[in-house]
């Protein structure tokens, strides 16, 4: 059932198109991603839907009765009441009769009898509104997410930015809207819990439409993928990672074809010049009121190209030491808890080690203590080595003034710098016109750490202490960090991420903080989560078969039951269970036997448009002869025919898995 319709929306800012013939449906049950650039309008989209804001054309329709659930990046949850009451605030009967319950135990206290009475009445008020349940079950959501049982009873207004995002997001999945809109909703969480919201949403129920940089997530959450840009939007029936093979494709077919036109335009052209007054007149004018009445092919948007014109690229700096960190006992405790302790490593010139652990592990800590950020109480001696030029990037920002514009900032650290230097170096960070002149404040979060990175790489460094660097950049900014890091820098790094992408693609070693204990794996993040992942549970014995142990477990099993000679019949329950675990084999086995029909059929379908794909992908490569409304036709049903291919090989892999 389709909860969601978006129909050819536009929308754009002081006359300045955003983005226009926006359209795209939504079913219970679809989880898709809503990927594009920082800038390129996901926000504004999701706001749309949610009609916050008025688009300039085109319509958004959620289907009547359909609740609705928007996670914000920007955390708006009202800072009063307790933690559980914030949990249910959406369930308002439930929190009046918890409110009048609270009351009437108050007042049952006196011992009155009437007080007593009204405490009974109340308290069979609130069993029958399911609110014992619902308090169970929130005070699970509550710690999936983070939040301890004594957290429950804490003031909203206690909480710190992140732990808000967090409740924010619990608030949301306790309604279980029809609807969920999600704008970043990683960004606070630790890996433990990014894990558990995946399991979490790949088994929801309603629709689901996603705003992450997460590539890990998308491509664990989201079998769709629907692309945004100044032209509409591109779906896929795909997960990131294989939208992002197949968006390259389409967009190397869609050049060609746009490249064959043009030869073919200029040809034309050129003989419309060389015989438009010659012999050849009638010709050269029936070839112009042709090339009037070609459709023409649209140049490709490329939204990602724009995005990926950043370059991170490290001042020369001194060789480092070959040992650049030798740390002795170090242990550091905050609000009475040990986070660590006797913590001993040596880092080597040219490591990149990921620090990761659950949210309040100790993971900043650590890396402020090798940082020489720690205060005072914390344990332990470092032994830096020689030569180390050392720089680091605060997850909060803290390094840019959010008074100044970005010039004034590159020449905090650079004085010698013109501000036509500073604007000139600010665009290898995507700071073009006049953005490096507005002032910080105004600029997102993404624009924000772009700025931080510009500043830090502004020196020479060696040494490199990086607190979540990719938060807040989109996908081509951390994509061309990543590489950076590897390929461009040979010096050390220590980084704290959630990012389970950029943590496999960057670490060289992992240190784990987690209940007190600090762990040390020698390999990258994969290989290290590989080493984490929960292990599957040994199966259970057959309740059919009798307990282990020998003679003696026998006759214990058989002094515990009557025992029945043959003549006796078995009792109804053993027939009834008997014929309910027939009926069951024998659905299984249909359901089996359907499923194996099924892979045949799409085995089949698939040769056939395969077959069909090979044939049009040969046509297109054929002189059009000047044709462009087949070809465009073509191209259009080739794009179909693959996708549908792509849907077809996926449902494939999904059924072939389950018969085996």
């Amino acid at each position: 059932m389709t909860v969601l319709q978006v129909a050819d929306l536009r929308f754009g800012y002081a006359g300045d198109t955003l983005f226009e013939g926006v359209t795209f449906s939504l079913a219970l049950g679809e989880r898709a991603a809503l990927v594009a650039p920082n800038g390129a309008g996901k926000s504004t989209l999701l706001r749309l839907v949610m009609k916050e804001i008025e688009p300039d054309q085109g319509t958004t329709l959620i289907k009547k009765e359909t609740s609705v659930g928007y996670y914000r990046q920007s955390h708006e949850i009202e800072a009063k009441g307790t933690v559980l009451e914030a949990f249910l605030s959406s369930f308002g009967d439930v929190l009046g009769l918890r409110e009048q319950l609270s009351a009437a135990q108050h007042d049952a206290a006196s011992g009155e009898e009437t007080s007593l009475a009204h405490l009974a009445h109340v308290t069979d008020l609130y069993h029958l509104a399911r609110g014992d349940e619902l308090e169970r079950e929130v005070s699970m959501l509550a710690q999936r997410l983070g939040f301890a049982q004594t957290d429950l009873d804490r003031p909203v207004a206690s909480l710190s930015g992140g732990e808000r995002g967090r409740l924010t997001l619990g608030v949301i999945l306790a309604q279980k809207p029809d609807l969920l809109l999600l704008d970043e909703p990683t960004n606070h969480l630790d890996l433990d819990t990014i894990a558990w919201l995946e399991s979490f949403l790949i088994g929801y129920r309603g629709a689901i439409l996603v705003v992450s940089h997460d590539r890990a997530f998308l491509d664990n959450v989201c079998p769709n993928t629907m692309e945004l840009g100044s032209r509409g939007v591109r779906i896929y029936p795909l997960k990131y990672s294989e939208y992002a093979i197949a968006r390259a494709e389409d967009l190397a077919r869609e050049r060609a074809l746009l490249e064959r036109q043009q030869s073919f335009i200029d040809k034309t052209q050129d003989f419309i010049r060389k015989n438009i007054a010659g012999q050849k007149t009638k010709q050269a004018q029936s070839r112009r009121k042709m090339l009037d009445k070609l459709e023409r092919v649209e140049r490709p948007e490329d939204v990602w190209a724009v995005a990926e014109r950043v370059a991170f690229r490290f001042a020369p700096a001194l060789r480092s030491g070959d040992i650049v960190m030798d740390a002795e006992r170090v242990g550091a405790n905050r609000g009475g808890r040990v986070l660590f302790d006797d913590v001993e490593i040596l880092i080597r010139r040219g490591e990149r080690i990921g620090i990761v652990g659950p949210n309040g592990s100790g993971k900043t800590t650590l890396l402020n203590i090798f940082a020489g950020r720690a205060p005072e109480g914390d344990r332990g001696r470092i032994k830096r080595g020689t030569n180390l030029q050392d720089g680091y990037f605060d997850q909060h920002l803290g390094e840019v003034d959010p008074k100044n514009t970005a010039v004034e900032e590159i020449r905090r650290v650079r004085a010698d710098f013109t501000v036509e230097k500073s604007r000139e170096y600010l665009a290898r960070f995507r700071f073009w016109g006049d953005d490096p002149l507005r002032v910080v404040s105004g600029y997102s979060g993404g624009e924000r750490s772009r700025l931080a990175l510009a500043k830090l790489l502004l020196e020479p460094r060696n040494l490199l202490f990086l607190d979540e660097p990719t938060n807040h950049l989109d996908i081509p900014a951390a994509e061309i960090l990543e590489e950076a890091l590897v390929s461009g820098f040979d010096g050390t790094v220590l980084f704290v991420s959630h990012d389970r992408r950029f943590l496999e693609n960057v670490a060289t070693r992992i240190v784990s903080v987690r209940d007190g204990k600090l762990e040390i794996f020698v390999g990258g993040y994969r290989d290290f989560a590989a080493a984490h992942a929960p292990k599957t549970p040994p199966p259970k014995d057959d309740p059919g078969k009798p307990p282990k142990g020998g003679e003696q477990s026998r006759q214990k099993a058989g002094a515990e039951s009557p025992r029945r000679g043959k003549s006796m019949p078995p009792p109804a329950q053993e027939i009834a269970d008997g014929k309910k675990k027939y009926d069951q084999e024998r659905q299984q086995q249909r359901d089996k036997e359907k499923s194996k029909r099924r892979v045949a059929e799409l085995e089949n379908s698939i040769a056939l448009a395969e077959t069909e794909l090979g044939m049009l992908r040969e046509k297109l490569k054929e002189d059009p002869g000047g044709d462009w409304a087949r070809v465009a036709e073509m191209a259009g049903r080739e794009q179909e025919l693959a996708k549908k291919v792509d849907t077809m090989v996926a449902e494939w892999t999904k059924v072939s898995e389950a018969v085996e």
